[in-house]
């Protein structure tokens, strides 16, 4: 199959690249990508040549990456946002989870429709926290791999817990359990070829508070032994913080550390708390950070520092955090991660009263273009991928997004207009893409594709 239009990718953190009128040759990955030779024929002339997709008023982007979700908690998207943190895990994440463990067939109508709504919404890779028991996780990476998605299954590591009937009773067991899923998960796909094997398994100690030291040790040498990713929650919320001080007499990045869980394949959701030599021993760790804006404003009482995040080289992408945030969107997202680090950035003025000029001329905001980045490229690095960029050799992860209907000129598709814009001949600007960056949604996106295989038709 032949793609001839524009292509949209952000390679590094601040710069978008748009590549007008390119050839695009793709099987399961990218095979070639080149300036064609012949002039583009006709719109009308275009539905009869075989074998080539022309992008007519769009242009393919990379999938969105969402590094941080807890499917079950899908169950009550939207809903409960009104507790601390401790409190709301009680009240509602942990029922939930409980509920879909005792309920098979309402666990695949909950992720089924989780999947549909990632990939309505531009999600091809996502990093998934599940369940305690071992077959509610399997029915969440057969599901995802029905439907299309890269997906990263954690089945939910933890020896204590505030209800005694959500747990798993000792670290043995629980260290047992998560070798047995990881086995489970990998048989799941081991008949495909490479390319096709969408799931894969993931360590998953909840968090701290919820896993004794000698689970996590357990885990860490099951990491080392497995090599595979690990992901859990750190530095998030004040009562978090403090359970995990006054129980351990440390800080939960000690712990993780001393579990050797801090990995260059580990992604630890949140880290609002940590401080900029934090975020330098992570950067050593190689360990990645999912940014979730907006949980964060519910349930952190901060935002990650962002910026100093990335200037101490530390790997960052973007996560929705169903249900702590409201959204499977990762374009909201990464307008939150914009919207807060302004909010940070006025802050830090007012607090310097602008006096000293260099002060000034730092900032700690982000823009648009790099939060594109993170939802793109910057998730994809985190996960070690290859993908998030458009290169040969790089998985054929794309959406194709659609801004005008040639019919209908001005009126934008969706909530999309170009009322002072000439559209005779359209030709893709950087205006565009952060017009649709800002307010586009699920109208503009017409197709979507996995490892080269259509999962989503508009």
């Amino acid at each position: 199959m032949l793609y001839r239009g524009d292509f949209v990718h952000t390679v590094q953190l601040s710069d978008i690249m748009i590549c007008h009128d390119y050839l695009l040759g793709k099987s399961s990955m990218f095979v070639s990508m080149r300036r064609p030779r012949f002039p583009a024929p006709s719109y009308r002339t275009r539905a009869t040549i075989p074998s080539f997709l022309y992008l007519q008023a769009s242009f393919l982007l990379p999938t969105f990456c969402d590094l941080h979700l807890h499917a079950p908690q899908f169950l009550y998207q939207g809903t409960g946002l009104h507790l601390p943190l401790m409190e709301w895990l009680n009240e509602y994440a942990f029922k939930a989870e409980e509920r879909l463990d005792r309920e098979p067939d309402l666990a695949r109508r909950v992720y089924t429709r989780l999947g549909e709504r990632l990939v309505e919404n531009g999600t091809g890779a996502v990093l998934l926290f599940g369940t305690i028991k071992e077959e509610t996780n399997v029915i969440l990476a057969e599901t995802m791999q029905k439907i299309g998605i890269r997906a990263f299954i954690g089945k939910l590591s933890m020896d204590i817990s505030t209800r005694p009937t959500y747990t798993e009773s000792t670290p043995s067991e629980s260290i047992a359990s998560a070798r047995m899923f990881i086995d489970r998960i990998r048989a799941l796909t081991a008949h495909l070829p490479d390319h096709a094997r969408l799931v894969e398994p993931v360590l998953t100690p909840r968090f701290v508070p919820t896993c004794s030291d000698a689970l996590l040790r357990g885990l860490g040498d099951l990491a080392e032994q497995t090599g595979i990713r690990v992901q859990s929650h750190l530095a998030e919320a004040r009562d978090q913080m403090k359970a995990v001080q006054e129980s351990r007499g440390m800080s939960d990045l000690e712990v993780f550390g001393r579990a050797r869980l801090l990995t260059p394949r580990t992604i630890q959701a949140h880290c609002t708390y940590l401080t900029p030599e934090e975020f330098s021993r992570l950067a050593q760790h190689g360990t990645a950070i999912a940014h979730c804006p907006l949980s964060n404003a519910y349930f952190s009482g901060r935002q990650l520092a962002l910026r100093e995040a990335l200037d101490r080289g530390v790997r960052v992408g973007l996560g929705t955090d169903i249900a702590g945030g409201y959204s499977v969107d990762i374009m909201g997202a990464m307008r939150w991660s914009v919207g807060m680090s302004r909010i940070s950035e006025g802050t830090r003025l007012e607090q310097s009263g602008c006096q000293a000029t260099a002060l000034i001329q730092a900032t700690v905001s982000v823009n648009w273009k790099e939060a594109l980045y993170l939802g793109t490229r910057g998730g994809a690095l985190a996960l070690g991928l290859g993908g998030g960029v458009f290169k040969i050799g790089a998985p054929f992860d794309a959406q194709q997004i659609c801004l005008l209907n040639p019919n209908s000129a001005p009126a934008g598709i969706g909530p999309l207009d170009f009322l002072a814009s000439n559209l005779q001949s359209f030709e893709l600007s950087l205006e565009m893409v952060e017009k649709w960056w800002c307010v586009g949604d699920t109208r503009n996106r017409t197709g979507m594709w996995i490892q080269g295989r259509q999962v989503f038709f508009g």
